[in-house]
């Protein structure tokens, strides 16, 4: 029960993460693309804000790439030292775990206060097309949350030995 659980959050974490990081590269590369080309192509023509539709989806695509991360067991952590002495390998593997959740613990608790201030503010938009900045603050809580989630998963595959990806 407890693995078909698990199972089904990893699953549906990969199909968000994956969806959200082909949108959001997308997206960059097809407005930076079109800003180039109408650039070159005409001479009075450009979208004057492809510039801040990029910066924005870098900063979406960034966060994502970090659940991708810890997903695919990507992040740094210890690993020489492991190598070293086997006996360690569980202890400064379960560090490197406390540590990824004290951080998505602070992504989520300081994010979601960067958010709820940002809502608040109604001058806090975009600068050229007016976007409420709140919605790009908001996934900071949000992939903070799915990534003590996934960190979780990952910790107790660890600590039972679970080698084969849950998919």
């Amino acid at each position: 029960m407890l693995r078909k659980t698990i199972r089904r959050i990893d699953r549906s974490f990969s199909q968000f993460e994956d969806w959200m990081l082909f949108l959001t590269v997308s997206i960059a590369l097809i407005t930076a693309m079109a800003n180039v080309v109408l650039r070159k192509t005409t001479s009075d023509l450009n979208l004057y804000w492809s510039d801040e539709i990029v910066r924005k989806v870098i900063f979406f695509s960034t966060y994502f790439g970090a659940l991708a991360a810890v997903r695919s067991r990507s992040l740094i952590r210890i690993d020489a030292l492991p190598q070293l002495l086997p006996i360690l390998k569980k202890p400064l593997t379960l560090f490197s775990h406390l540590v990824v959740l004290v951080f998505s613990g602070i992504m989520v608790w300081f994010g979601g206060a960067m958010t709820v201030d940002k809502f608040h503010d109604v001058y806090s938009k975009t600068a050229t097309l007016q976007i409420p900045e709140w919605i790009f603050y908001a996934v900071l809580p949000v992939m903070g949350g799915m990534m003590f989630v996934r960190t979780l998963i990952i910790a107790y595959e660890d600590w039972y030995g679970i080698e084969e990806k849950m998919q």
